[in-house]
């Protein structure tokens, strides 16, 4: 299998399109999905490349005005993308659920796809996450309250969405104690 190769690819991929401001929630999402798969062993090269593609194309969709189709066009670019390369559909189709389930609007149909999923979610309620995402609004020129509108609405978003039991556990703290601190601030 030539997954290093695939990976490396999709690396250099995901880098060029999500843009430099971004990348540590990225790698963020990779670290903790590569974690979470070797925790509960699951397939990492798959879980790797969930976490890379799940938001190939944010930012695209946001300069596009179309953040709410992001996913469509993350799926859209993965499969085209993986056309390349010598895959059994199994495994490409278990890499398209990582990313089009990431948001919990599709059912998993692999413990690697709520992997992703859940790692994702590390973007917006581990500390590291929430801490870079302000850094990023605030570089947008977005006003206090906004900030402080869009943390919430996301920490709220990932909270709904986390699903495994070792992740709530090591993120709620975070998520109660972000809650408490923006109900503070507003």
């Amino acid at each position: 299998m030539k997954y290093k190769e695939i990976i490396k690819k999709a690396r250099e991929l995901a880098y060029k399109e999500s843009g430099k401001t971004v990348l540590p929630l990225f790698e963020l999402a990779n670290k903790k999905g590569q974690e979470l798969a070797e925790m509960l062993e699951v397939d990492k090269n798959i879980v790797m490349l969930g976490t890379l593609f799940m938001d190939l194309k944010l930012k695209q969709a946001m300069k596009e005005n179309r953040l709410n189709e992001h996913v469509q066009m993350s799926l859209e670019a993965t499969k085209d993308f993986l056309l390349e390369f010598d895959l059994d559909e199994e495994i490409k189709n278990k890499i398209f659920n990582c990313v089009e389930a990431h948001h919990g609007t599709v059912p998993f149909e692999s413990l690697e796809a709520e992997v992703c999923a859940n790692a994702d979610c590390y973007k917006f309620l581990h500390p590291e996450g929430i801490f870079r995402y302000i850094g990023i609004l605030s570089s947008r020129d977005v006003d206090f309250q906004e900030v402080l509108n869009q943390v919430e609405y996301k920490t709220d978003e990932k909270w709904n969405i986390l699903s495994l039991d070792v992740c709530k556990k090591e993120l709620e703290p975070y998520y109660r104690q972000f809650k408490d601190l923006i109900d503070k601030a507003h």
